[in-house]
């Protein structure tokens, strides 16, 4: 398994499909116009197929035994997604934080490790002070993480100048995150800003609500250049599921809005001059989807 306290570049040569399916993203970067898109890992989950997906069947992964570890699982990047413009920056999720946790049978995910996300932004010359805001996708602990643990050698969380902008609904439902400690939200409170659909909360990011994951979960569309990218949190958590929008995830708060929330992300990723970011794709992190001749197919992009 990566350690992921190491810092992650995209490794030379050319690795196949199968295996970039099975590893975690390293730090990957996409331009959109004047706008730079980078993903940055902060660490790793593994997800047992059925168990996750349950929707799933043995005969889908019979057919895509590239998508699975020795184990059975699928293995899910941890991180957040850094926008730059001009000398302005936006991180999109902050990962898990500087922690770990073991396989526990009582949740539906594997060990999950976090703890590489501000090492990351250093390599790529960003200070945590210089994010002036953190735009999250939902309240699940792998994506607010490094938003209200301490930062190494402090008291308070990395992000000392950031404004933290959930939607409307996640954060008026924020007693529906069960598994997200109070210490975390009583953390986040003081600088959180709630968000509308459609609203624009950097220049060329606007809030696309998603919900079905969550009460309130958020996508979010970034336009350049001609170009969009449509960042889309957990609304799917593995490419099968470009082809396969009806199968929610184990913790999906709402599976009939989930899978219509899928739909209609899988129509507009079909649309031209669009990009698709999926957090926790392994490392196939950005890609467009286009028709296999079966379906419509998630083809990794490493460059716009």
């Amino acid at each position: 398994m990566a350690n992921p306290q190491q810092h992650q570049t995209v490794q030379a040569g050319h690795p196949t499909q199968a295996a970039r399916l099975r590893r975690p993203s390293p730090l990957r970067s996409l331009r959109l116009g004047d706008t730079t898109v980078t993903y940055v890992p902060d660490g790793l989950v593994l997800l047992p197929a059925r168990g996750w997906l349950r929707d799933s069947t043995e005969e889908v992964w019979a057919a895509h035994p590239e998508y699975l570890d020795e184990t059975g699982n699928l293995v899910a990047s941890i991180g957040g997604l850094l926008v730059r413009r001009d000398d302005r920056a936006l991180l999109i999720d902050a990962g898990f934080g500087p922690q770990s946790a073991p396989a526990n049978p009582s949740v539906p995910h594997g060990p999950i490790h976090g703890g590489a996300l501000l090492d990351n932004l250093a390599a790529l010359g960003v200070r945590p002070e210089q994010i002036e805001a953190v735009a999250f996708t939902h309240l699940h602990t792998d994506h607010i993480g490094w938003a209200w643990h301490p930062a190494p050698g402090s008291d308070q969380p990395a992000f000392t100048n950031a404004t933290y902008l959930f939607s409307e609904p996640e954060w008026t439902q924020r007693h529906l995150a069960k598994d997200t400690p109070p210490q975390a939200l009583a953390a986040l409170a003081p600088r959180v800003r709630t968000t509308t659909d459609g609203e624009e909360i950097f220049p060329g990011v606007r809030v696309l609500f998603t919900e079905g994951h969550t009460p309130g979960h958020a996508t979010y569309v970034i336009s350049s250049g001609g170009q969009r990218l449509i960042a889309f949190g957990d609304a799917m958590h593995t490419s099968l599921q470009i082809d396969h929008p009806e199968w929610s995830a184990a913790p999906d708060h709402d599976r009939e809005q989930s899978a219509e929330s899928r739909r209609r992300l899988v129509a507009e990723l079909a649309q031209p001059n669009t990009i698709g970011f999926g957090v926790h794709f392994a490392d196939v992190v950005f890609g467009r989807v286009q028709p296999d001749g079966t379906g419509p197919a998630w083809r990794p992009v490493d460059e716009a």
